[in-house]
């Protein structure tokens, strides 16, 4: 019993926390000198940051 509401907590924390606006992205970091380029493994999407700080937004182009 103690089991089914850890794994039903589980769930709820994850659906609370969750980032609905970067679920499906997979960022890949590739450093340089002045920062990093992110390319998202999942549709392709790349941008400039920091290192270390993923970005926190979807950034592939909306498709109608």
């Amino acid at each position: 019993m103690i089991y089914l509401l850890g794994l039903l907590l589980a769930f709820v924390l994850v659906a609370i926390y969750s980032n609905p606006a970067t679920r499906a992205c997979r960022w890949r970091e590739y450093r340089q000198e002045d920062g990093a380029r992110w390319v998202c493994v999942h549709c392709g999407a790349e941008t400039l940051g920091e290192a270390g700080q993923k970005p926190k937004t979807c950034l592939r182009d909306p498709r109608p």
